[in-house]
Order: C-alpha cells, then sequence, then structure tokens
C-alpha cells in the first residue's frame, strides 16, 4: 500500500547504522497546524536516507510511503517507510525501481508490501 500526505519538515535525524549492512534515517513532518498539531516520524533506509538532504527544516514537502508492520519475539511493530519525497507538487527525486509507484487513490494495490 502505498500513500501520501503534505505536511512542514520539522527535524531531520542523522543517519543510523542499525547492522554493518543496514541503515536508516529518521525525519518528522507537521501536518495539522491547529490546536492539536500532529507529528509524524518516517524512516527512510538503505540507499534512501539521502533523500531528506535537499530540503530545509520548516519546508513543506509532500512524502510518500508505505505503511510497514512486523513481528519481532511477541511485539509488533509499525513504520512509516518513506520512499520518494516532493517540494511544492514537483518531482525532485524519483521513485526507485523496486517500489510500485502509486498515488493515493483512496484504493489499495495488490502489493505485498
Amino acid at each position: 500500500m502505498s500513500f501520501e500526505i503534505k505536511g512542514q519538515l520539522v527535524k531531520k535525524f542523522d543517519i543510523e547504522s542499525k547492522t554493518a549492512s543496514f541503515q536508516t534515517r529518521e525525519f518528522v513532518i507537521l501536518i495539522s497546524k491547529d490546536n492539536y498539531p500532529q507529528y509524524v516520524k518516517f524512516q527512510l533506509a538503505q540507499e534512501r536516507v539521502n533523500l531528506i538532504d535537499p530540503y530545509n527544516e520548516n519546508e513543506e514537502i509532500k512524502v510518500h510511503f508505505d505503511l510497514r508492520g512486523r513481528e519481532w519475539q511477541g511485539k509488533y511493530f509499525t513504520n512509516l517507510n518513506a520512499w520518494k519525497i516532493e517540494k511544492g507538487g514537483e518531482d525532485i527525486v524519483g521513485h526507485p525501481n523496486d517500489i510500485p509507484f502509486e498515488v493515493n487513490d483512496g484504493s489499495f494495490d495488490d502489493s505485498p508490501f
């Protein structure tokens, strides 16, 4: 399932090496500025960790992401896996070939992700 959301970039975190061959990077966007602000954290993995580099804090961006979930030792984890980032509706960074590109039209695709 692929989703997209627009918001204001609030924070970019440093790249973290989880293992010798796996790295991640997180960033946060603000999607609501009313009485109850909503801060949403996304994760970039592997070759995508630098996708957030061209963007500055307080800049409006659109994030394309997949919803991921997994079980580990009886605990469940959810992740918002970002795979494409845009500025102002203009396509700045293309999607990788190994992830299907889907514009969020409110329906679900047949992807196993």
